[in-house]
């Protein structure tokens, strides 16, 4: 008797932070990047106020929150397109772009996602070397062919921490053919800020036809749990992605409370103050205790053991057996390194305390 079977799907599945070990929620988890502090407490207020007529559907287009977003960093609302997650912008565009044998072009060490959208795309993936866990653009540009259809990149990188300067984004936006799309992720764009020679994407490319740039609520705003995303482009790149995007996909309560998020200001400078001073405590302490590091530009940081000579999965046990969780990194290919997100003070307390003792066994 034969069974309706699937496609093959050529593409490893994404395997997120985990949020137990040995089967017991973690007490401490800075596995997955999320906001330090939370969403806001109007963005709890306005969950609160939807949860009482969830019987009906949310906008499909998301008006609102679209025209909001436009007001705020003085866009175009009508290029703008939500998502569920930035991750759902990522997977539309390549269902929108590529065909089988094109190529896809990424960082050696970029998020996992971008590959696996692309694989599934049936794309040819093409990784691009890093200089010292830092995007070159001259290994980006010399990885270029006939069949290159798109370039992904973080900036922030995740999972490295590490960022391009705004002259190396546009001098590699210049120099790729124009019909190749350049999709600039600045999921942590907001913890980089402070740094002169770094720019988002939105405010470098906002005027561009071939560049597209996302952004995430997920992040800084503390609403990973609702799913909302955002990305901005082309009015002929947005017009497409719409004919793929479902009906409906970002909930109604994620539209509410990410639009409070976006004008509680004060909630955001509080966030990105609170991740400043414990990103600085974090590289000295890691210097103090030998273990090498990249100083971090976004939500979390990326360590190495090599220098003291531990191994990563030991000491990833020994933080686990104390009820703290970070990220493992084999799935990105950095050896003997280990992510961990900069969460609350007392979680940051705990974690650099577990970690003096990890290292010291």
């Amino acid at each position: 008797m034969s069974f309706p079977k699937a496609n093959k799907i050529n593409a490893e599945k994404y395997v997120a932070g985990l949020s137990l070990f040995k089967q017991k929620v973690a007490k401490v988890k800075l596995s997955a990047n999320e906001s330090a502090l939370g969403p806001s407490p109007k963005a709890i207020q306005e969950y609160k106020k939807v949860a009482n007529n969830f019987k009906r559907y949310p906008d499909s287009d998301g008006t609102f929150l679209r025209k909001l977003l436009a007001k705020k960093f003085h866009l175009d609302f009508k290029r703008i397109i939500l998502g569920s997650g930035s991750d759902q912008i990522f997977e539309l565009i390549c269902k929108a772009f590529i065909r089988k044998g094109d190529e896809v072009i990424v960082p050696q060490f970029s998020f996992i996602i971008y590959r696996i959208y692309s694989k599934i795309n049936g794309a040819k993936i093409v990784y691009a070397k890093e200089k010292d866990l830092k995007v070159s653009v001259e290994n980006i540009l010399a990885k270029v062919t006939n069949k290159t259809k798109l370039v992904f990149l973080a900036n922030p990188n995740n999972p490295t921490g590490t960022y391009i300067s705004k002259k190396d984004i546009l001098k590699l936006r210049k120099k790729l053919r124009k019909n190749i799309l350049l999709v600039v992720d600045d999921a942590y764009f907001e913890y980089a800020q402070i740094n002169k020679n770094f720019d988002s994407g939105l405010s470098l490319f906002k005027n561009y036809k071939n560049v597209l740039v996302t952004r995430t609520f997920s992040k800084i705003y503390g609403l990973a749990g609702l799913r909302v995303g955002w990305g901005y482009s082309s009015n002929e790149i947005i017009k497409s992605l719409n004919m793929l995007k479902p009906p409906f996909n970002v909930n109604r309560a994620a539209l509410f409370a990410a639009s409070a998020s976006v004008k509680d200001t004060k909630w955001l400078r509080k966030e990105i103050k609170h991740v400043s001073k414990w990103a600085k405590k974090f590289f000295k302490i890691f210097q103090s205790l030998n273990i090498e590091t990249n100083y971090g530009h976004a939500n979390f940081m990326l360590i190495n053991f090599d220098k003291i000579r531990k191994n990563s999965k030991k000491i990833f046990l020994r933080l686990a057996n104390a009820g703290i969780l970070v990220r493992k990194m084999e799935v990105y290919k950095i050896k003997n390194s280990l992510r961990v997100t900069i969460g609350s003070s007392k979680e940051n307390i705990k974690f650099l305390r577990a970690l003096k003792k990890a290292v010291n066994v």
